[in-house]
């Protein structure tokens, strides 16, 4: 189709300028959606004929070019035309190229604005199901990791300061619940755009007898816009997507930015695998955790995807206008960028061998078990006010001391306080600290396997 081909120049005595052309064209990424482009112009066309806007051999006659261009498309037989305007007058024009006068009739009783509507609508649905099982994937990775470490007892942080002992399946365990609740956003959010704008025209609806729902059904809708200015008008379900998204990388960053300190020589907590890592051009010696970190960083563009949409649509007054052409590239980068962190996140988390002795050793060190000498103390008797002053002071000598809790003698621990017996060597050991917390959604064993199942049952 030359440029100079529009399907609405009838009006126009000029043909458009080539820079407003190039300018005003959006070909380039709109062209994604030709496979939900053409869906919804077959439902369109078979609405249209039971409604008797079209005969039955016209609606053939259209199904059967649309099928076509589909197929030719998919076998690379038929390649999009840079010089379209966008993927609908490309679909369209090819299709009266081939059909001749019947494929002018397809427009019929819709418009472009209802038409990118419905076709975004389909992509994000179609989108949002790949996304949903890429965080699946990576919950069931953090499971699995989860498992094999339910043992694994390493330093809790608050502060980024060792605070208390728990168990490393503890720890996971708090991203598979966050990205659980990533994939309810993303259903929920599934389910609210999951409505039909097509129909709505360019803004008012039609004098045609049309019946939207048939179109709905059709193209798997749960309903159809009961506003046709809402319809055309508002992408809201873009912004909720991308922040979901948002929230989703902010988990992963999180998530990623432990993995990169767990994989440093200060912590070595944990050893990503040789296939997730890199190296430098001039230290042989290393081996960086590239990955987890481009997750890290791209982690801002998302966010920069969601505040661009917000601010195009910020100042729009009702009904289609032209700025809505700037959702897709940002929605579109937002969508690509998850799916590859997502892509490699998953095996990243799979091959990563967890070095049980260096956390097991970081939790010995550090005075993570002053918590539970502290509760020895309350069950001894002592208000806990009073305990956690008296073991303030007793770290405090052991700094001084360079000794540890585990070592100080009982002589020592007297002098503090008479309550002190050799049960305090027990009651402060770290598989003691993490087996006693039997509080739900603890670090215990009983409360690691009631989330590990709870995992479980979601992924199922």
């Amino acid at each position: 189709m030359s440029k100079m081909e529009k399907m609405w120049a009838g009006r126009f005595e000029t043909a458009l300028s080539e820079i407003a052309d190039d300018f005003n064209s959006s070909i380039s990424f709109d062209k994604r959606m030709w496979k939900q482009d053409i869906k919804g112009s077959m439902a369109h066309a078979g609405m249209l004929c039971a409604k008797g806007i079209l005969t039955e051999a016209e609606r053939d006659n259209i199904l059967a070019g649309l099928e076509g261009i589909y197929n030719d498309i998919e076998n690379g037989k038929l390649e999009i035309d840079s010089a379209a305007e966008d993927i609908h007058m490309f679909v369209e024009s090819v299709l009266t190229e081939r059909i001749g006068q019947d494929g002018k009739k397809l427009h019929t009783a819709r418009s472009r604005n209802d038409q990118v509507a419905v076709d975004l609508r389909m992509y994000m649905r179609d989108e949002a199901d790949l996304i949903i099982d890429g965080v699946k994937a990576v919950i069931s990775a953090v499971l699995e990791q989860a498992k094999a470490n339910t043992d694994t007892i390493m330093p809790g942080y608050t502060h980024l300061q060792r605070a208390q002992p728990i168990v490393f399946a503890h720890h996971l365990l708090a991203y598979a619940m966050m990205l659980v609740r990533d994939v309810d956003r993303l259903v929920d959010a599934r389910r609210r755009m999951n409505v039909s704008p097509l129909g709505s025209c360019a803004l008012a609806g039609t004098t045609y007898n049309t019946d939207r729902a048939i179109t709905a059904e059709k193209l798997d809708f749960d309903s159809y816009s009961l506003n046709s200015i809402d319809g055309v008008s508002d992408r809201d379900f873009c912004v909720e997507f991308m922040s979901a998204f948002s929230i989703l990388m902010m988990h992963l960053s999180r998530f990623s930015e432990e993995i990169i300190l767990w994989s440093s020589w200060e912590f070595a907590f944990v050893e990503l695998d040789d296939s997730f890592t890199t190296g430098s051009s001039i230290m042989p010696q290393k081996k960086n955790s590239d990955m987890a970190e481009l997750v890290r960083g791209k982690t801002g563009r998302v966010y920069g995807d969601l505040f661009a949409m917000l601010t195009v649509l910020k100042g729009l007054p009702l009904a289609y206008n032209k700025d809505m052409q700037e959702d897709k590239e940002s929605l579109f980068d937002a969508i690509d960028t998850v799916k590859a962190c997502l892509e490699v996140f998953a095996p990243m988390i799979s091959t990563m061998r967890v070095k049980r002795d260096n956390m097991y050793k970081a939790a010995q060190k550090g005075f993570i078990n002053a918590t539970d000498l502290a509760d020895y103390l309350v069950k001894k008797g002592k208000p806990f006010r009073e305990a956690y002053k008296i073991v303030g002071t007793i770290v405090g000598h052991c700094v001084k001391n360079d000794t540890v809790l585990d070592d100080l003698p009982l002589e020592e621990y007297k002098s503090f306080s008479e309550v002190f017996d050799t049960d305090l060597y027990d009651a402060i050991s770290l598989e003691t600290c993490v087996n006693t917390r039997i509080s739900q959604g603890g670090t215990g064993p009983e409360s690691v396997k009631t989330q590990i199942e709870f995992v479980e049952n979601f992924l199922k």
